[in-house]
């Protein structure tokens, strides 16, 4: 069964990130323990990209294939994966917006957060109609 994700573009620790996700069409992550969570994503699974303090700025669907490379100097440091149906979001979608279209608070501390994907779906779907 397919889940969502949400994963925080990490413009805090090295601002470069985020706009090669957005660039590149996919999600990633750096460093263990991080970058493993990224192995876990399956095809299909709902991706949303959220930098903090603004909200939730792309979505994509996982490819599944989980690659890897180099990153700052360290040898495979950086695990990603490739987003299809990619779309930049033209209003960040806020952590408030997430929590009202969910009706409950989610927390967004750390790299990924899974959700489910009745909850994924809800706010893809509010995107569509809001946010693109």
């Amino acid at each position: 069964m397919s889940n969502g994700y949400i994963i925080n573009t990490n413009q805090k620790s090295y601002t470069n990130c985020e706009p090669e996700m957005i660039q590149g069409e996919k999600c990633a992550a750096y460093y263990t323990p991080w970058k493993e969570g990224i192995d876990k994503i399956k095809a299909n699974d709902l991706i949303f990209l959220y930098s903090n303090e603004v909200g939730i700025i792309a979505r994509g669907v996982a490819s599944g294939i989980c690659e890897i490379k180099d990153f700052n100097g360290g040898t495979d440091e950086e695990h990603y994966m490739e987003l299809d149906r990619f779309k930049k979001l033209v209003i960040p979608f806020k952590s408030s917006e997430i929590n009202a279209t969910l009706g409950k608070n989610v927390v967004l501390s750390g790299t990924q957060r899974k959700i489910d994907y009745d909850d994924g779906l809800k706010i893809w779907q509010r995107i569509t109609k809001n946010y693109l």
